[in-house]
């Protein structure tokens, strides 16, 4: 079973907040683990729960949302994502909130899908970050800070749709009897080289198509194993 993002919901309408719960419990990677109706609360839960996410509301009745989000980053540990669930439309707020770290930033009211989306992005972040080496090289850089890639997004330079199909039909047939496949593998399938299946593999990833998972061996340096999603 997949792990599932942790996430608080901070929000002051109680009827509101059990719509976000809704939202983010339709998605199969998130769970709800606690609510919040102000600010003191929100912070007291972050603290308590170390949540993986949090839904934001920046009008909130004791202590403003866009201070909430100063002090989240002001916790131990791994910094959390936070997205805006708000009515605020004002330029300034939009612009504290991006200079604040959020994630993504939704505007009140808004559709399950368009949260949905977000969360898909969300959770794309947190795989590429969960995969990243510990030192990166500047192309691993910009890939992490442009962002996560949507499900309709096309082949990179240099790699074309045909091959992308029949390396997905080979992580089909490989791991139809067994559970998880190499680059290797289905660069041998394929008929090309590791390092292309490599790439068309982490491109089917990205697409949301495919999933990734390290392998450690006796080298202790881990080979990322793929299997459809």
């Amino acid at each position: 079973m997949t792990e599932q993002a942790r996430t608080l919901v901070v929000e002051d309408d109680p009827a509101v907040a059990v719509v976000h719960r809704g939202f983010v419990e339709s998605h199969p990677r998130f769970v709800v683990v606690g609510e919040a109706r102000n600010g003191a609360d929100a912070l007291q839960l972050a603290s308590a729960l170390r949540p993986d996410l949090v839904l934001l509301d920046l009008h909130l009745p004791d202590i403003g949302g866009l201070d909430v989000l100063r002090r989240l980053r002001l916790l131990p540990g791994p910094p959390v994502d936070v997205v805006a669930t708000t009515a605020a439309r004002e330029l300034d707020s939009v612009r504290q909130a991006m200079a604040g770290g959020v994630v993504a930033y939704l505007v009140k009211p808004f559709t399950s899908a368009a949260l949905r989306e977000r969360l898909d992005e969300v959770w794309q972040r947190r795989e590429d970050v969960r995969r990243a080496q510990t030192t990166l090289d500047q192309d691993e850089v910009d890939q992490l800070l442009a962002g996560p890639r949507t499900a309709t997004t096309l082949p990179p330079k240099g790699l074309s749709e045909r091959s992308r199909t029949l390396v997905q039909e080979a992580l089909g047939r490989l791991c139809g009897t067994a559970e998880d496949a190499s680059a290797a593998e289905v660069a041998e399938s394929v008929g090309m080289s590791r390092v292309s299946a490599r790439r068309y593999l982490e491109h089917l990833v990205a697409e949301g198509h495919a999933q990734v998972s390290p392998r450690y061996g006796s080298t202790g340096r881990p080979e990322n194993r793929y299997r459809p999603a």
